[in-house]
């Protein structure tokens, strides 16, 4: 490959070349080079658009596509070499530049009326496009993930928390729709987010529209796009779509941080509630006896870089006035960020709960031997039409009594019993079974086994 051209296609009113730290500091190609392909891609569709549109003549077009195709081969059998050869400050100069030193002037003609600023506009909605599918698509896969194991845990009993604090007895499949339903409201979010993203803004111009007769609707077909931008100004402008992507993502990874919180807390020696497999857990290299949870504790800090990224394309926005201004360079680095890594998340995820263990007999003795059955002795009296607030008052005063005398519910006699309140029958030991206060919940969207049944057929149809 000849020495790539350099030329920089705003110099024509200037009487001295850009200082090299400027060059330096301007330059995106560093990181922009990821959408080559995008980049190529819109271009050529561009071409076509122009001799559609009998801007250029059809021999310049297929001359244009020629060169751009040669540029793709060329970045695919050595993309490495073709971006260390290149000094271009972005990708769209430095494919623009490598075109007319392929086919000569003819490919000064692609960028007839056009600008960078909707070409990158239209460059990063066509990338995202591809990644946004990719992200839903590995949201489904760990949500089928999160079904599965609430089919095998339907009737899991393990305690159910607030503020951490043992509270009522759940299922397990019950608590693993808690998850599916959260990511379920993700998937919806980013495919909303999609629907803003489909818009074709190339033809925009720098800000004001092109003055060419360019067939928008004919070059969103050629793209895949589903609509036109309406406002040339707004279209130059808007990365509204990057950063409703980016809250998507830390909102996605809020909730997948709060799930690995209990896996770390589970995988404790206090908790006991799971086993991690070797190949996903890591060891220290001090204490011989650590077996540490890095992933979702990695999983939890990437929270961190998510909701970053998010916090600095709003702070990046909140001050920029109509309409291109060179801060919107700065989006890229963000998204990128934040995909990549959103996108690994998910997979290591979806492997790790294929490579954890619960231990449901730990689960069932802690749920067992505790008072997170005293909602059901409240209710118990309520339904023999004792005010709650009242059935309430008194198994409290069961808890302190039995925690007094270091004992559970069930080592209690039925004098014991009366003597809290008279309404209490011999089938109150049967109402405390862990087992009766999870299947009693049986109202849509509770924990017995056969709402989580139902959950999972409407989560499957």
């Amino acid at each position: 490959m000849s020495k790539l051209n350099d030329k920089k296609f705003w110099s024509g009113r200037f009487s001295k070349g850009s200082a090299e730290l400027l060059d330096r500091f301007n330059s995106s190609l560093s990181f922009d080079k990821r959408l080559y392909k995008e980049d190529i891609s819109c271009s050529i569709a561009y071409a076509k658009t122009l001799a559609h549109c009998k801007i250029i003549s059809n021999l310049e077009s297929e001359e244009i596509i020629r060169g751009l195709n040669k540029i793709f081969e060329e970045i695919q059998s050595d993309k490495e070499k073709w971006f260390e050869e290149n000094r271009n400050e972005d990708i769209h100069s430095a494919v623009e530049n490598r075109l007319i030193n392929i086919i000569g002037d003819v490919g000064k003609k692609l960028h007839t009326g056009r600008s960078r600023n909707d070409q990158v506009s239209c460059d990063i909605r066509y990338w995202l496009k591809e990644e946004l599918n990719q992200t839903r698509s590995l949201l489904e896969d760990l949500k089928s993930r999160l079904i599965t194991l609430a089919r095998e845990h339907f009737n899991t009993i393990m305690p159910g928390y607030t503020h951490l604090q043992q509270a009522q007895p759940i299922t397990l499949g019950h608590y693993f729709l808690s998850y599916e339903q959260k990511l379920s409201r993700d998937i919806q979010r980013f495919t909303e987010n999609l629907s803003r993203v489909d818009v074709l803004t190339l033809g925009s111009g720098a800000l004001a529209g092109s003055s060419y007769p360019i067939d928008r609707d004919y070059l969103a077909k050629a793209l895949g796009f589903s609509k036109v931008s309406e406002n040339s100004l707004d279209a130059v402008s808007d990365r509204d779509f990057i950063a409703e992507c980016l809250f998507n993502i830390s909102l996605l990874s809020i909730h997948l941080s709060q799930w690995a919180e209990e896996m770390i807390l589970w995988n404790t020696e206090e908790f006991q509630f799971i086993s991690i497999s070797d190949a996903y857990a890591t060891g220290s290299s001090m204490m011989p006896q650590k077996k540490n949870p890095d992933i979702p504790e990695l999983i939890r800090g990437k929270t961190g870089r998510f909701i970053g990224n998010l916090t600095a394309i709003l702070t990046l926005l909140k001050g920029i006035p109509l309409a291109y201004n060179k801060d919107l360079q700065e989006d890229k680095e963000l998204i990128f960020n934040s995909i990549d890594n959103i996108k690994i998340v998910l997979e290591i995820t979806n492997e790790f709960l294929q490579n954890i263990n619960f231990n449901k007999d730990k689960m069932y003795k802690v749920s067992e031997n505790s008072f997170m059955s005293a909602t059901d002795i409240a209710d118990y009296l309520t339904k023999k039409d004792v005010p709650f607030r009242i059935a309430h008052e008194v198994a409290g005063k069961i808890v302190a009594y039995c925690i007094e005398r270091n004992r559970t519910f069930k080592d209690l006699s039925m004098s014991e019993w009366n003597t809290f309140h008279k309404l209490f029958g011999d089938d109150i030991i049967d109402k405390i079974k862990i087992e009766f206060c999870v299947e009693s919940k049986n109202v849509y969207g509770g924990t017995a086994p056969q709402q989580v049944l139902n959950a999972i057929d409407r989560a499957t149809t």
